[in-house]
């Protein structure tokens, strides 16, 4: 697995200054939140520095890679192909960068969608993302409190405000976002 100068090193030439302090940010966040929930620091860390290692692919390169790794694209991924850098992203992490630890694997490819029955690394960077101080937008403030006290409620809430964007802006909602909310709010209402 390549050190952490060597994925920093490939951050600084595949991202964009603004996404790469996002990265850095993110990490920082994760890290916080890992320590918080005693989750594993140095996963964290890793897998929030490296989730969007491929955010500025263009599309066409996206759908490409992931069809070279045999996967198959439904129609959600075709209209929206942004939201395979995910996944696209932890075949990268794995292939380009030796990453062979499957939590932070699952971290990256699942930190935009989520999915059911999500591991606390996966939480950890899906918020982590959603809330790193870079991010401003209404009802930020509150996530960032309500993350430091349920991590669960916190991911409910961010994909329910996910869900609710994607309706608005008349796209398709990931399947896997609506399980992993499903899935959670089952879960917490015990």
């Amino acid at each position: 697995m390549w050190n952490e100068k060597e994925m920093l090193d490939y951050l600084h030439i595949n991202l964009k200054e603004s996404r790469l302090r996002h990265s850095l940010s993110v990490s920082e966040t994760a890290v916080a939140l890992a320590t918080k929930y005693g989750e594993d620091i140095d996963k964290a860390r890793i897998a929030g520095l490296v989730h969007d290692c491929v955010k500025n692919m263009k599309d066409g390169q996206l759908i490409e890679v992931a069809r070279l790794h045999g996967i198959q694209l439904d129609e959600i991924y075709l209209q929206n192909p942004s939201i395979l850098h995910g996944l696209v992203g932890s075949i990268i992490a794995r292939e380009v960068m030796g990453i062979e630890d499957e939590d932070i694997l699952s971290a990256i490819r699942y930190h935009t969608t989520g999915r059911k029955n999500m591991s606390i690394l996966e939480k950890i960077i899906y918020i982590a993302d959603y809330i790193e101080p870079l991010r401003k937008f209404n009802g930020v403030e509150e996530l960032r409190s309500l993350s430091e006290m349920d991590l669960d409620a916190a991911v409910i809430q961010s994909l329910e405000n996910t869900i609710k964007y994607v309706i608005i802006q008349k796209q398709l909602l990931h399947t896997d976002t609506v399980e992993a909310r499903n899935y959670l709010l089952s879960k917490h209402s015990r």
